[in-house]
């Protein structure tokens, strides 16, 4: 570790256990007394705001930075650095992430049963996924701390996120992945940027057990999202969001649940908003799991969220295909904080609701859709009212899976599983490939059919 970063991160944030409240090093992720894992606080904030600027400031500053060619400004997340830990201008690793759209979802919302329903679509960044956000800034640090090697456990877009950062950033880079249980189509980008790739023969929890014991014996950076760092870059997007929405909050925030970061840095985020006068009020963040990869709802449910209960996970939705999640304890925080919840999905209400995405023109991995099959069933309990906001988060691209999406509209997905006979409602969302002769009066034929 260089004692320049070292220097740097006390002068501006420092690393903090979620358990204990005890400090830690800067390259730490996990609280040494405890075993808990760290977050990331700014003790400055409270006497003089970030880097010395109030609210009005910073978005002011902010958004002339969105002229800028710089290409720290040019980031969605660097262009937001002083709500970031300190990291050297030279050794930031940037690819334009951030920038992500927000798309208004018409149909979704009439099928949810509300007014209004808007996606923040962090599928759009480079990698495809929302990993890229925080792995910007990981990724620097680790450039700036001295590292040569990262690392991370992965079930598909953490490998790509890191692979490509890793590349850009001149560093050599080490993924683990559970053999035969990730998108193909995620697993060619790691190779394609570099990485040295391992299947190993265990699912995404045991590759983290793995992992974790390489990075103790090793001076190996490690890049899952219990690093904190990757937290800061991830809760961006929620800075980004406001922005976007003139800086009135949303009545609800709704999030795929995986390792539960995401949803950890989005609710960080809010309330370091509300707590530097951004908002006047949060949003209710709520998670959504698939029923086959439930811990976090099962914890909640069966004890209150004294203890996780880890699950053997399976789902087809791979990007949250996990069974025992690290960032649990954060996840829970934000819920309680926030006033949010929890809801589980079927395979086939993912499905549908993937379809549904997919007909807006906008597009999704399968992990992403639990948003909208969630919001349904949080209509019907009345959690969300008909006339609330809501804004979904869409984690990865469509490409990220193509095979979950081309084997739905060919009507094969659940052929030959217990959902079989179910699967039958998706009937009305597959859209196959039509085979006709090579006749100009068929496709005429065709096209006045289709009016009809």
């Amino acid at each position: 570790m260089a004692e320049t970063a070292i220097q740097s991160e006390k002068s501006v944030s420092q690393l903090r256990c979620i358990g204990c409240g005890r400090t830690a090093l800067p390259d730490r992720f996990r609280c040494e007394h405890c075993r808990d894992l760290l977050e990331i606080i700014y003790p400055g904030w409270e006497n003089r705001g970030p880097a010395g600027l109030d609210a009005a400031a910073l978005k002011k500053l902010w958004l002339n930075r969105r002229s800028s060619f710089d290409p720290a400004d040019r980031s969605g997340v660097w262009r937001f650095r002083e709500i970031l830990p300190q990291i050297s201008q030279p050794k930031i690793i940037t690819i334009g992430e951030g920038n992500t759209p927000v798309y208004e979802l018409p149909h979704c919302a009439r099928s949810a049963g509300i007014d209004h329903l808007s996606a923040k679509h962090q599928g759009m960044n480079p990698t495809g996924s929302f990993k890229d956000t925080g792995m910007t800034v990981a990724a620097s640090f680790a450039r700036q701390a001295g590292y040569r090697w990262v690392a991370c456990a992965s079930t598909g877009n953490t490998s790509a996120s890191m692979a490509a950062y890793a590349a850009r950033g001149g560093l050599h880079s080490l993924v683990l992945i559970p053999d035969g249980k990730i998108s193909w189509s995620k697993l060619s980008q790691s190779l394609d940027y570099g990485a040295i790739t391992c299947q190993l023969k265990t699912d995404f929890d045991g590759c983290v057990r793995v992992l974790n014991e390489v990075v103790e014996r090793m001076p190996v950076y490690l890049l899952n999202s219990v690093n904190p760092y990757r937290v800061e870059g991830q809760k961006t997007a929620a800075f980004e969001l406001l922005e976007q929405l003139g800086w009135e909050p949303p009545d609800h925030i709704i999030v795929p649940g995986g390792n539960l970061a995401n949803s950890s840095a989005i609710g960080k985020a809010l309330l370091e908003m509300k707590q530097l006068g951004f908002i006047q009020r949060v949003p209710k963040v709520s998670v959504i799991q698939a029923e086959g990869a439930n811990p976090l709802v099962r914890t909640i449910r069966e004890n209150g969220g004294q203890q996780l209960i880890p699950v053997h996970a399976e789902t087809m939705a791979t990007a949250i295909r996990i069974g025992n999640p690290a960032s649990w304890k954060k996840a829970l925080r934000v819920l309680r904080e926030t006033g949010g919840t929890v809801e589980q999905v079927s395979e086939i209400e993912i499905a549908f609701a993937k379809a549904e995405i997919g007909a807006e023109g906008v597009g999704c991995e399968p992990a992403s859709a639990v948003t909208l099959a969630g919001l349904k069933k949080l209509v019907q309990q009345g959690f969300v009212k008909r006339k609330e906001s809501v804004v979904l988060i869409l984690t990865g691209h469509v490409l990220k899976d193509a095979e979950f999406t081309l084997k739905f509209h060919r009507g094969d997905l659940f052929a030959g599983t217990p959902q079989q006979a179910e699967s039958q409602i998706l009937k009305s969302q597959e859209r196959a490939p039509i085979v006709l002769e090579p006749s100009v009066d068929a496709v005429i034929s065709l096209l006045k059919s289709a009016e009809n």
